[in-house]
């Protein structure tokens, strides 16, 4: 700033006085402020009393903390078993710290330091260790996979309840292929479908979070069951137990005469129109589609299709721009239930479509598409053999008035007494 006198400052013209006053009153409170403020510079204490607890492909560090009024964190650095230099931390609130990433029980080293809020840290403290044998090696002695209808069941623990990808390596001595599978469950089942009714040869890799891997090895060689789309020919609608669908174009035998609705054309409109003025008045939720398929079956999964068409105007020929799903007069929840004499039922599931509208009503292309291709849902176990399906309608999407819904088709052994 340049310097002034006073009889300089007092020839000024008022207003030019009143600035420069103003500006050298906040240049004097800046200095004055950062001359006065403190920067921390003084590190926090070391933890002390370290004990070691040895874990699946890591350990924990149990710690005291140093007294220091404004620790933040205590951090632990490592090299993982990929070689890495990686780090992991716990809040001034805990009194342990977890670290993981490691293939081997070969001695490791680790060194926690405290750190305080203005990020200054302690002297390290070096720790060594031995971790227990991963967890990624137990679950894969944990595997065990058993043949199921059109696929496979592949089951595992997995009690260190961490990260794992399981690498299923299928070979039939022509092809292979790999699914990928993960979880964190304690106790994991998923169903490997797609699979012909042929010997498979089965191995195995499992990996975790941080890159490790098992080796490649062998489980087994496995024939999955014969899996089949279910004849609908010879299946007839149990009216007597049965809601009335008949509304306009819908009809209830619709539900599985084999057409799925479309949106580009009025002419296959195979759908049935649940109408609460056919129906005593009011849609008196659950409603039920029973269905006499005339043989004895046994089901794993199905799927089920909602209506797509949607009326437009004369001059589109009643064809619509939009797809109809999802909205509100289409079925979205069921259960499904099993009978062999039309009195005792057997609750097979229960199931949701689902809502996928944000709130401006917008549907992700994905879940347009799932909607052509089907809702696919699966059994949490194969069915005994039944001859009667109930389709009980738990929701629609809203309306008060009609339900619609196009097609189910079920998958699993066709007439089981002729097999």
């Amino acid at each position: 700033m340049i310097p002034i006198t006073l009889n300089k400052f007092r020839e000024l013209k008022w207003w030019r006085r009143i600035a420069l006053a103003s500006l050298s009153m906040a240049l004097v409170t800046f200095t004055s402020c950062g001359e006065e403020e403190d920067v921390d510079i003084v590190p926090p204490g070391e933890v002390s009393e370290i004990s070691i607890e040895p874990l699946h492909g890591g350990a924990r560090f149990q710690y005291k903390l140093p007294g220091d009024e404004d620790l933040h964190y205590v951090e632990a650095l490592y090299t993982n078993a990929q070689g890495a230099e990686v780090f992991k931390v716990a809040s001034y609130y805990e009194t342990s710290l977890e670290i993981d990433g490691f293939n081997d029980t070969l001695a490791h080293t680790a060194t926690l330091y405290a750190v305080d809020r203005s990020r200054n840290r302690s002297e390290g403290v070096e720790v060594t260790f031995n971790p227990l044998v991963s967890h990624i090696h137990l679950v894969k002695e944990s595997i065990w996979i058993e043949p199921a209808l059109g696929g496979v069941q592949v089951h595992w623990q997995n009690e260190a309840a961490k990260q794992v990808f399981v690498y299923l390596y299928i070979e039939d001595g022509e092809q292979s292929e790999e699914r990928i599978l993960s979880s964190s469950s304690l106790d994991e089942t998923f169903m490997v479908r797609g699979l012909d009714s042929i010997p498979y040869d089965f191995s195995v890799v499992v990996e975790d979070f941080n890159g490790n891997k098992t080796e490649k090895v062998f489980k087994q060689t496995l024939k999955p069951l014969f899996e089949e789309k279910l004849d609908k020919t010879d299946w007839s609608l149990v009216s007597s137990l049965s809601v009335d669908g008949n509304a306009w174009e819908g009809e209830t035998v619709n539900f599985f005469d084999d057409v799925v609705d479309t949106k580009d054309s009025p002419a296959d409109n195979s759908y049935f129109i649940i109408n609460r003025d056919d129906n005593g008045g009011v849609l008196n939720f659950p409603l039920d589609i029973v269905i006499d398929m005339n043989k004895k079956v046994v089901v794993n999964r199905f799927t089920v299709w909602q209506r797509a068409y949607w009326y437009s105007t004369a001059e589109n020929q009643g064809v619509s721009a939009n797809y109809y799903y999802y909205q509100n007069e289409n079925m979205r929840s069921f259960d499904l239930w099993a009978s062999n004499d039309l009195d005792e039922w057997l609750l097979l599931g229960k199931f949701d479509i689902g809502d996928p509208k944000d709130e401006d009503g917008n549907i992700p292309s994905e879940k347009i598409q799932e909607a052509i291709d089907g809702h696919e849902f699966s059994l949490d176990e194969i069915s005994d053999p039944f001859r009667y399906l109930k389709f009980s309608i738990t929701a629609g999407y809203g309306s008060e008035t009609n339900v619609y819904g196009s097609e189910i088709t079920l998958f699993g052994i066709d007439d089981v007494a002729a097999r």
